[in-house]
C-alpha cells in the first residue's frame, strides 16, 4: 500500500506536505530529497535503513519522538503538561535556566492512517493522531498548564499557554472520509484548519516550536486564536486539477454556550442558557507553476476563545468569582455559582476573520518562503456565558464578550530560506514579525502609566538552525532563536496598566534529536 503517496496527493493534495509543529504535524519524517513513495517494511533491517512504512492490512502506524536540551535567557519552570518548550518569549519568563526542550522540530506523537480502495479509483480514508509530552508521557494538554497554576502568585508560575491540544485522547486529528483520484477528498471529524495546513507548507521552519513563531504560537494558523488550529465536527474538501488546487471547510456548532446575562448583577436562576454558535468556515485557492507555488486562505470563526487565566486571577481560590463582562468592570454572580470553580478557565471571546497569502520558490539548493496574514477580531455577535466549553471540554468560569473597545487588527509577516548544504544537511534562516493596532477607545497609549494590552505593539523573532539526517529516520539539529516584544504586546495582563512582561526579549539556543517512523 503506497500510503505516503495518498497523504501527499489526497487529503493534503494542495499543500505540498510538510511538518510541523508547533502546530505540529505528525507526517514523519520529511524526505531528504524527492523520491518515490516508500513501500511497507518487510524486515527490521529495512525499517532501520529506509523510509518504508509500518503498514499492515492497509493500516499504517506512524509517529516520532523529538527531544533536546536548551537554555533560555528568561524562562520559568516546566510542568508535565507542557509540550512546546520555552524558545519563544513568555510574559511570565523571569530567569535564565537550562531545560529539557521537547518537540523542537516536530510534535512527539503517534497515529494511525489508512486508505482502502472500495471501487476503481475511489478510496475510504482515515486518520487518528495524538501528541504526547516527551518528558512526562502525558497527552499534550495546554489547558492544564493554566489550571495547574490557578491561585499561585505570578512569579511562581510554571510554563503556561493556550492551544487546541487540551488533553483529548486524540488531540491532533480524528477524521474519516472518501477520496477520488478525479474528484478530490471529502472528510469529516476533528481536522486541522486550512490556515494550519498553509502554515505547515509555507513556513520556512515547518512550524517547528523552537524556531518558528507561527508554529509555536497558533494565532496565524488559527486565524486569530491558537485554539482554532484544529476544528471539531468539521467537514473538509480538497481537490486538485493540473496546477490549481482548491479547499473548503465548514465547522458545525458543538459544545455548550453556557449561561449568560447582560445584567450587572445576576444569579444562576436569572441567566439564560446560550446555544453553541461556534461555527466556522474557510476557503483555500492555490497553485503551482514550475518551482513556484502560492496559496490564498480565508477563514472566519464565530465565538473563538482565547484563554487568559491564570493572569486575571479569576479562578484564584481567594477570589472565587465568575464573570461574563469586560475585565475593566468584572461583576460577580450573586448567589450560587453557575459552575464549579475547580479546573476551569477564563476566556476572551471574539469573532475572527483572517486572510493569508503565502508563497515559496525553489532555486536549488535554496528554497525561499514568505507570507502575510491580516486578522480582524470583533466582540462576538452571539455571546458565550459562564459554563461554555472550550477545547478539550474545559469549562469557562469567566467569560469576556465585550473585551474589545473597537475591532482589533493584527498583521503577521514572515520571510525565510532553507539551504541544502548537502543531501543530508539543511540550514534554515527565518524572520517573523507581528503588528498590533490600537483597539482602545479613547486611544490614550502614551506613557507607561497609560499603556495597555489594547495599545499598538510589535513582535519580532529571528531564528537559525542546522538539521542533519544520519538516516531517513534519525536526524539531529542545533540552532538559536531570539524574540522581542514592544508596546501593547509587552503588557502581560489586559486592561491593567503597569503590569508588563517581566522581560521584553528572550534568547534560546537549542540542540536535540528526532526519531521518526
Amino acid at each position: 500500500m503506497r500510503f505516503t503517496r495518498w497523504w501527499a496527493a489526497g487529503i493534503l493534495s494542495a499543500m505540498l506536505a510538510p511538518p510541523h509543529p508547533a502546530i505540529a504535524v505528525e507526517d514523519y519524517p520529511k524526505p531528504l530529497k524527492e523520491s518515490a513513495a516508500p513501500q511497507a517494511c518487510t524486515s527490521y533491517k529495512e525499517f532501520v535503513d529506509s523510509d518504508c512504512t509500518l503498514t499492515w492490512q492497509g493500516i499504517t502506524l506512524y509517529g516520532g519522538y523529538d527531544v533536546g536540551v536548551g537554555w533560555v535567557s528568561h524562562g520559568m519552570p516546566e510542568n508535565g503538561y507542557n509540550y512546546e518548550g520555552e524558545s519563544l518569549i513568555n510574559r511570565n519568563g523571569n530567569h535564565p535556566q537550562f531545560l529539557i526542550a521537547p518537540n523542537n522540530l516536530s510534535q512527539t506523537g503517534v497515529g494511525l492512517k489508512a486508505k482502502e480502495e472500495f471501487m476503481d479509483q475511489w478510496y475510504a480514508v482515515f486518520n487518528a493522531s495524538t501528541g504526547i509530552n516527551p518528558q512526562s508521557g502525558q497527552l499534550a494538554n495546554m489547558a492544564a498548564t493554566n489550571t495547574i497554576n490557578n491561585g499561585l502568585p505570578r512569579g511562581a508560575y510554571s510554563i503556561t499557554g493556550d492551544g487546541a491540544r487540551a488533553g483529548q485522547p486524540i488531540n491532533d486529528e480524528f477524521f474519516g472520509g472518501i477520496s477520488s483520484t478525479q474528484f478530490g477528498t471529502l472528510t469529516f471529524g476533528r481536522q486541522r484548519a486550512l490556515g494550519t495546513d498553509a502554515v505547515l507548507a509555507y513556513d520556512p521552519a515547518g512550524g517547528a516550536y523552537s524556531f518558528s513563531y507561527i508554529g509555536y504560537n497558533g494565532l496565524t494558523a488559527g486565524g486569530g486564536d491558537t485554539q482554532d488550529t484544529r476544528w471539531d465536527d468539521a467537514i473538509k474538501y480538497r481537490v486538485a486539477h493540473g496546477p490549481v488546487h482548491f479547499g473548503a471547510m465548514y465547522k458545525f456548532a458543538d459544545g455548550s454556550g453556557g449561561c449568560y446575562s447582560a445584567s450587572a448583577t445576576w444569579s444562576a436562576a436569572t441567566c439564560a442558557a446560550q446555544p453553541a454558535h461556534n461555527t466556522a468556515y474557510g476557503f483555500d485557492l492555490g497553485g503551482e507553476v514550475a518551482r513556484f507555488s502560492a496559496d490564498v486562505v480565508f477563514q472566519h470563526y464565530n465565538q473563538a476563545i482565547s484563554v487568559l487565566n491564570p493572569l486575571l486571577g479569576a479562578q484564584s481560590p481567594t477570589q472565587p468569582y465568575q464573570a461574563t463582562l469586560n475585565s475593566i468592570d468584572t461583576k460577580p454572580i450573586t448567589g450560587a455559582n453557575v459552575v464549579g470553580m475547580t479546573n476551569t478557565e477564563y476566556g476572551i471571546v471574539t469573532d475572527n476573520t483572517a486572510i493569508m497569502v503565502a508563497a515559496k520558490y525553489s532555486w536549488d539548493p535554496v528554497k525561499f518562503y514568505g507570507g502575510y496574514e491580516h486578522i480582524r477580531q470583533e466582540n462576538p455577535s452571539n455571546p458565550l456565558g459562564v459554563g461554555a466549553t472550550a477545547q478539550g471540554g474545559y469549562i469557562l468560569s469567566g467569560v469576556e464578550d465585550d473585551n474589545l473597545d473597537s475591532p482589533k487588527t493584527v498583521q503577521v509577516y514572515w520571510l525565510g530560506a532553507k539551504y541544502a548544504y548537502d543531501p543530508k544537511t539543511d540550514m534554515t534562516l527565518s524572520w517573523y514579525h507581528q503588528i498590533q493596532d490600537d483597539f482602545r477607545v479613547p486611544s490614550n497609549c502614551s506613557g507607561s502609566a497609560g499603556l495597555l494590552a489594547a495599545c499598538a505593539g510589535t513582535f519580532n523573532e529571528f531564528s537559525y538552525y542546522v538539521d542533519h539526517h544520519f538516516t531517513r529516520r534519525f536526524d539531529v539539529y542545533a540552532g538559536i532563536a531570539y524574540s522581542q516584544v514592544s508596546g501593547g504586546l509587552s503588557i502581560a495582563i489586559p486592561h491593567k496598566p503597569g503590569v508588563p512582561y517581566f522581560h521584553n526579549d528572550n534568547t534560546a539556543p537549542t540542540i536535540g534529536g528526532r526519531f521518526a517512523f
